[in-house]
């Protein structure tokens, strides 16, 4: 097994006794806590879905874990150890402090759950294309792009205008945020900001702690249309 160690079969956790490490790592999946990080509010549900199904009303950055555990490789092929590939995202974006090891009962809960939501041993790697250099993109209907800010953005973000309901303070406000582009990124065409972000995440300079939505996670066509809702 690429993970390292397997899970134990049971884990003591709580007043209530034992339970299986896929439970526990399925407790851990739904929440932010797995990162000690104060100023981590993700979980791994906030990015991954784990229905064989596209899900509906949401489009998130990272593919459904459903048939994960055994593919070949992760994160487009960048990395060939699960262990590894739940480290990227828990390093970068969780702010995890240091990565998880094949030790730690928290990781080990986290494999016996992907492998139980994995029922294929030998699964597909699936397709991440990073958009290397960024260019602007066609303008889209901005109906379509109020339902792709509804169902890719809002989670996070919040409502447009006021940030209700958004995921933590850190996350900016839409289109607010674009104000303060002139002094943070001075000569950049403020829509090029936005899909630097979007497609770059916290990577190439950019900085915050947002994953980059892949071109199979969002098309340019989805990216244009939540442009012109945006008016930008």
């Amino acid at each position: 097994m690429r993970w390292g160690l397997l899970a134990a079969g049971l884990l003591a956790v709580g007043c209530g006794g034992p339970t299986t490490a896929a439970d526990f790592g399925e407790e851990l999946f739904q929440d932010a806590r797995l990162s000690e990080s104060e100023f981590n509010s993700f979980s791994c549900a906030t990015c991954h879905g784990t229905s064989a199904t596209p899900e509906p009303g949401h489009v998130r950055a990272g593919y459904s874990l459903y048939n994960s555990a055994f593919r070949p490789s992760w994160w487009g092929g960048y990395e060939t150890n699960l262990l590894s590939a739940v480290n990227f995202c828990y390093v970068n974006f969780m702010r995890g402090v240091s990565p998880l090891t094949p030790e730690d009962p928290k990781s080990r809960a986290l494999y016996e759950y992907l492998v139980s939501i994995s029922p294929d041993t030998e699964a597909p790697a699936l397709p991440f294309t990073v958009v290397k250099n960024i260019e602007d993109v066609p303008r889209g209907n901005a109906s379509r792009g109020a339902e792709v800010y509804r169902t890719a953005c809002q989670t996070c973000h919040g409502e447009t205008h006021t940030g209700k309901g958004r995921l933590t303070e850190l996350a900016s406000i839409l289109p607010e945020v674009v104000e303060d582009y002139d002094a943070l990124f001075p000569g950049v065409p403020h829509q090029l900001v936005v899909i630097e972000k979007v497609r770059h995440g916290q990577f190439f300079g950019v900085g915050g702690s947002m994953p980059p939505y892949s071109r199979e996670a969002l098309s340019d066509e989805d990216l244009g249309a939540l442009l012109a809702f945006l008016g930008l």
